[in-house]
């Protein structure tokens, strides 16, 4: 199959031959969605469709596609990475890189509660959707549930992903639920990521929809994550959202939440593809050997 060679080929197959794209959906190389040891080692790069373009205080970090792409791509093609999280724009252009051969992809779907905005909570699906997911042949689909008990929009938007999670195990689909229990700080949405806070939402995200065969969390990591994890027997990934800590103290972290049970591995977008010190591969490579330390070990 030919893939694009660089961005003006990816432009050009966008404008002259659309095509292409389901074209090579239909032939892409998948594989299961869980490997043989268990673990995930998933990159994260839905943000911009959010209007979240920051990283580590700059604003407009995520703002060149051609450099988000680099990134991707660069950290896609490290050993024990399985897959990537993202819209559609995002999918199709690794896609037409051919940086999705191989490779587990999740679909985002609602990305409509767009940061800073007055419906950021009635956040409705503007991404895909699960006909779409399967049709693309992707191997699971991720929502965003945010749970204000004070904003009336945050029922829509539980209705709508319980509807989806229905969907999803209907399809045998895995659905990946990322529950916030949030409020309104001065105007903007602040998540609470008190253990309490957490372990709430944890318990109304695993009850959305008519079977959770195929469900798993994403959650973050906070204080006190043995209690968190008490809270499920789903598996679960874990997030690393935009880092505040150094990088040692983000990976320590990381390490102690993944051996607690039913963490399976980490989703990590903007810590990862942009590290303090730019180094991506790098960056990449110590997330993997935390979810794998086995293979780190073995070699």
């Amino acid at each position: 199959m030919n893939f694009a060679r660089n961005y003006d080929e990816v432009r050009e197959i966008r404008a002259l031959a659309p095509e292409r794209i389901p074209a090579l959906l239909a032939s892409r190389r998948r594989r299961p969605f869980v490997p043989a040891d268990g673990r995930l080692m998933i990159v994260a790069a839905d943000h911009p469709a959010r209007g979240a373009l920051s990283a580590r205080g700059r604003a407009d970090a995520m703002a060149s596609r051609p450099e988000l792409l680099d990134r991707l791509v660069t950290a896609l093609r490290r050993p024990g990475v399985d897959g990537v999280l993202g819209t559609a724009d995002v999918l199709e252009d690794l896609l037409l890189l051919g940086a999705l051969e191989g490779k587990v992809v999740v679909s985002s779907m609602n990305r409509g509660g767009l940061q800073g905005s007055v419906f950021e909570l009635d956040d409705r699906l503007t991404g895909y959707d699960v006909r779409g997911t399967v049709d693309a042949g992707f191997e699971a689909i991720k929502m965003l549930t945010r749970i204000d008990p004070a904003d009336p929009a945050s029922v829509a938007t539980l209705e709508t992903c319980a509807q989806v999670v229905t969907e999803a195990n209907r399809a045998a689909l895995v659905a990946m639920v990322e529950p916030f229990w949030s409020r309104r700080v001065d105007g903007h949405v602040v998540n609470d990521l008190s253990p309490e806070a957490v372990i709430r939402s944890v318990h109304v995200a695993q009850g959305l929809g008519a079977s959770s065969a195929y469900t798993w969390m994403k959650l973050p990591v906070v204080d006190e994550m043995e209690r968190v994890m008490e809270a499920t027997t789903l598996p679960t990934l874990l997030l690393g959202g935009d880092p505040t800590t150094s990088p040692d103290e983000t990976y320590a972290s990381w390490k102690a939440a993944l051996e607690l049970p039913s963490v399976r591995g980490l989703i990590v977008g903007r810590a990862l593809l942009y590290p303090e010190d730019g180094d991506v591969a790098a960056a990449v490579d110590t997330a993997v050997s935390l979810v794998r330390p086995q293979e780190v070990r073995a070699a």
